[in-house]
């Protein structure tokens, strides 16, 4: 059988396709090519249409960037004269505050060469509220005590008055997100900041289009290097369009998005405007609750200076800061931040931005940043700042404030300021020692004013001035105590007809039935009983009977009134107001102190001078609202009787501390159980308010006279407070009085003291001492006819 052979497979026909050619030649295949053109066309075409909707949008949102610009708030301004009481040293301690920078010459605005006897100062140039002051190089001849001359820099020519800035102290910023800033302009800006911002942070900066491949991949290296996440790869574009747009989401989807509309802003806008921009959105720090925007107002923060005056070491450490504000903090974290400030100097020395030498002088330079808040910060004087800002509250809207960069400028003295800081902060301390507190129990507040005008000098809330919490001085509200006794004696001494200065007090246990049932028996501070004493006597021992009686027989109703008429409408109507049962603030008690220094001319405490848009067009100008509320014979009299306060009552202490031979005036006040320390008192020129207790309102073991009066007395004293010019008004007339007996002296009596009294109210009847008492008719007829 023969063997079968099988079929060769042989050569494929050549009419029939392989199944390969038979897949590409496929309906499906071309139903899946002509899907996937589809796909991308319908992908691109939405790519296209996203893109065309996000380029309209990032051009129509960066156009339409509106800058949050709070309300700056300023301190008043510095006035040289000669012979204004401003020695040389403290003249140099004002030009530091202000972040003038001493040095071997003048090298522009902000700097000064100092000399002896005098200072060679180049001037910054301010718009104030009436009109622009040009900066100016100025000589300052003083002594210890005195600006002796003032005189422009190689002239001869007298100067009689020149400004300097004012210091910036704060902002109103909004309080939902708390952004703060100061804008600049590119060509304001020292060229080293934008040069060293674009070597740090985005050295392809001027190649890219917005995103930097080469920046993306040498990010890629340095990671995979480390191992972990070292370098980010986001452009200064890329930042800012975060920074104003986006959050901080850290999503691929965002990524995305943020690339691309950083390559679309970088086709409408050039790269100065993009860095303009960055410089003034960049987050440089957080003040608390405010967040620190952009390099100008990092400036201030940190350095308490202009942008434009920054040194190489100072503009290194804020482009380093950039890294992470929280991380490179340099009040918390100054060996980290001067490492990394240290490094991007020497970046600019690598570049050529500096020089060695350049290099060598600021990288031996240390920190230079001032305390918590800086210069401009909201935390340097928050109690005065806090004050402002309820003054101003009800006179703009808050958009006005925290949106449109309003310029606020204020009454406060940062020299008194001071004064009242240290005080406190010194004084409290002494204060526990000497009572064996613990540190710390004691809180103290202080308001200092003006006499003339009632302008408001300087505000303590705390013994800790920077801490931006309760504020004591406005929002405590404490028994005055025999703060109150003032305006009773006022009262009485406006009826001349029964009250004088030497009229007899019963100062005598009181019983007074009250609406509730209840009596009120008083005490006086002693325990003692001093019978009928003289009214100016019982106000300068302050002895609480003889006030009360008055009180009682003058009416409660009465005594309102003059509080009112002082500047303070609520107290309460019942006869323990006559002893403080009232609840002030230490603001309070400055505003109806003030009415009595000013003679019984009464004008609302203000903050306020001016305020003006950020191009420096004025809006409103705040002159004082004068109103005489209390008649100035009976003002008068009884500042007399608050000088015997000083001169041998509650407050001879005060003696050992003040000027001899000088005019104050005050009340000391204490309350139940030692629990309040209050001095209210005034000279010339300044009025001061200090109150010394617990947060707790537990005991403090002082009183009016060991506690608060400590701190006032010195207060007044380092202010170099004017006494008090005792010239009477016309509706007094002053009499020689013999004490024991309040009646008319002459040199026949061996003790006479002279006395104010109201026209007509004078005693008529000499004391037995007196000649004219021992003259007979017939020597009267003698020396007639002699």
């Amino acid at each position: 059988m023969a063997r079968s052979t099988p079929k060769s497979a042989g050569p494929k026909s050549a009419g029939r396709p392989s199944r390969a050619q038979a897949f590409w030649r496929s309906p499906f295949l071309r139903w899946l090519l002509a899907g996937i053109v589809l796909a991308l066309s319908i992908g691109i075409a939405a790519f296209s249409v996203l893109l065309l909707r996000l380029d309209q949008d990032v051009r129509s949102r960066f156009a339409g960037v509106r800058w949050v610009l709070p309300a700056q708030v300023f301190a008043a301004p510095l006035e040289l004269y000669p012979g204004e009481p401003i020695g040389l040293e403290q003249l140099r301690h004002e030009l530091d505050r202000l972040g003038y920078r001493p040095g071997d010459d003048l090298l522009g605005p902000g700097t000064y060469i100092p000399g002896s006897g005098s200072l060679r100062i180049y001037t910054r140039a301010f718009s104030f509220w009436d009109g622009a002051q040009e900066e100016r190089r100025l000589e300052v001849s003083a002594d210890a005590h005195a600006i002796t001359a003032l005189r422009p820099l190689g002239s001869d020519q007298n100067l009689d008055l020149v400004r300097l800035d004012p210091m910036l102290i704060g902002s109103i910023y909004p309080s939902r997100g708390g952004e703060d800033r100061v804008l600049v302009k590119l060509p304001e800006v020292p060229p080293l900041l934008p040069q060293t911002l674009v070597l740090v942070e985005d050295h392809d900066f001027y190649a890219h289009s917005g995103v930097s491949v080469r920046g993306i991949l040498r990010a890629m290296l340095a990671n995979l290097r480390a191992g972990h996440t070292v370098q980010g790869a986001s452009t200064i574009t890329q930042q800012l369009i975060k920074n104003l747009f986006l959050s901080n989401e850290q999503t691929l989807r965002r990524k995305l998005r943020e690339a691309l509309m950083a390559v679309l802003l970088e086709r409408h806008v050039s790269k100065d405007e993009v860095l303009e921009a960055y410089l003034n959105e960049v987050w440089l720090g957080q003040d608390g609750p405010r967040a620190i925007r952009g390099f100008g107002l990092a400036s201030h923060f940190y350095f308490n200076k202009p942008l434009n005056e920054l040194q190489p070491h100072e503009i290194a450490m804020l482009v380093a800061i950039v890294k992470g504000p929280s991380s490179y903090n340099p009040r918390r974290n100054p060996a980290k931040v001067l490492e990394r400030r240290n490094l991007v100097l020497g970046m600019m020395r690598k570049s050529g931005s500096i020089t060695p030498d350049e290099y060598d002088r600021a990288v031996h330079q240390g920190l230079g940043v001032g305390t918590a808040g800086g210069g401009g910060g909201a935390e340097r004087y928050p109690a005065f700042v806090d004050l402002v800002r309820r003054q101003i509250a009800g006179l703009y809207k808050e958009e006005d404030l925290t949106n449109e960069g309003l310029r606020i400028f204020t009454t406060l003295d940062p020299r008194v300021q001071e004064m009242l800081e240290q005080r406190i902060g010194q004084d409290l301390p002494e204060l526990e020692k000497g009572r064996r507190m613990p540190p710390g129990t004691l809180e103290g507040a202080g308001v200092v004013t003006t006499v003339e005008g009632g302008e408001v000098l300087a505000v303590v809330g705390g013994r800790d001035a920077r801490y931006a919490g309760f504020n004591r001085a406005i929002d405590t509200r404490r028994p005055i105590g025999s703060l109150a006794k003032p305006f009773v004696y006022v009262t009485a001494l406006e009826r001349p007809e029964e009250f004088s200065l030497q009229t007899t007090l019963d100062d005598s246990p009181v019983d007074v039935a009250l609406p509730n049932g209840q009596q009120w028996e008083p005490k006086n501070y002693d325990r003692q009983l001093h019978g009928p004493v003289p009214l100016y006597m019982a106000l300068a021992k302050s002895y609480n009977l003889a006030t009360v009686h008055m009180g009682l027989q003058l009416g409660v109703d009465k005594v309102r009134a003059t509080f009112a008429a002082a500047g303070f409408a609520d107290a309460p109507e019942v006869p323990s107001m006559f002893l403080g049962a009232i609840d002030m603030s230490p603001l309070d008690a400055a505003q109806i102190y003030s009415t009595l220094a000013a003679g019984g001319f009464r004008t609302p405490l203000l903050t306020i001078r001016a305020v003006t848009t950020k191009d420096g067009q004025p809006l409103d100008r705040y002159s004082f609202k004068l109103q005489h509320a209390l008649p100035d014979g009976p003002v008068f009299l009884t500042t007399w009787a608050m000088h015997k306060v000083i001169e041998l009552g509650t407050a001879r202490w005060a003696n050992s501390v003040l000027p001899p031979g000088e005019v104050y005036a005050g009340k000391t006040g204490t309350t139940e159980d030692l629990r309040d320390s209050w001095f209210a008192g005034f000279g010339g020129d300044r009025v001061a308010v200090i109150w010394v207790g617990r947060d707790d309102n537990k005991p403090t073991g002082l009183e009016g006279a060991t506690g608060a009066l400590h701190v006032w007395a010195r207060l007044m004293r380092d202010m170099g407070a004017r006494g008090i010019d005792m010239t009477p008004p016309a509706s007094v007339v002053q009499a020689s009085v013999e004490p024991a007996s309040g009646k008319l002296a002459d040199a026949g009596c061996a003790e006479s003291q002279p006395m104010p009294f109201l026209q007509g109210s004078a005693p008529r009847e000499y004391a037995p001492c007196a000649n004219a008492a021992k003259s007979t008719p017939l020597d009267w007829l003698t020396k007639i006819f002699k």
